[in-house]
């Protein structure tokens, strides 16, 4: 008996309509800088902020589900556009199922990013589970696409641009950057 061909990075790309992420090690490299006030002071990468514009220009959603508040992360959802941003979640399940009905899509439509053990629930319910270069062992063997961008180093950008060219929509939204 044969069993199923199991569908391609491509093919699950392809089905792609809204990309949920963790943000410490993958928008931003992990580390957190803890002040005096005892706020958080983390770092972006201007790649994934413009892969993160390109995408919600193709009509797309993203979010952000961290098991951490961070204002500094908020303010940074909030400035690239993100419409779903659960923060300081202790069942980051419900949050990525709240997601998924607010969005209106199913799970096989949805594209995950994570980078350790907590996002391997989620990572398992999405039809294009993504681990970061850097990730964890478990997660990176969970996954079906790995990054060769570490986390806070582009990784969210390579995503965006392998589901875009997946879609045949790169090209497109990105030619006015390239006249």
């Amino acid at each position: 008996m044969t069993s199923p061909s199991r569908p391609s990075v491509n093919e699950r790309a392809a089905c792609i309509k809204l990309l949920l992420m963790d943000c410490d090690g993958v928008l931003t490299d992990g580390r957190i800088w803890i002040l005096q006030d005892g706020e958080d002071q983390k770092a972006f990468n201007t790649r994934d902020g413009l892969g993160l514009d390109i995408w919600h220009r193709a009509g797309l959603k993203s979010g952000i589900i961290s098991g951490r508040h961070s204002s500094a992360v908020e303010r940074r959802a909030r400035a690239l556009g993100m419409s779903f941003i659960h923060l300081g979640v202790s069942h980051k399940v419900n949050a990525f199922e709240e997601s998924l009905s607010d969005a209106g899509v199913a799970a096989d439509q949805v594209a995950y990013i994570g980078d350790d053990l907590n996002d391997v629930p989620l990572m398992s319910r999405s039809g294009l589970a993504v681990a970061v270069g850097d990730g964890s062992d478990d997660v990176v063997a969970r996954a079906h696409y790995v990054t060769q961008a570490k986390g806070g180093a582009g990784a969210v950008r390579e995503v965006i641009e392998l589901i875009l060219k997946a879609q045949d929509r790169w090209s497109g939204l990105i030619a006015e950057y390239l006249q």
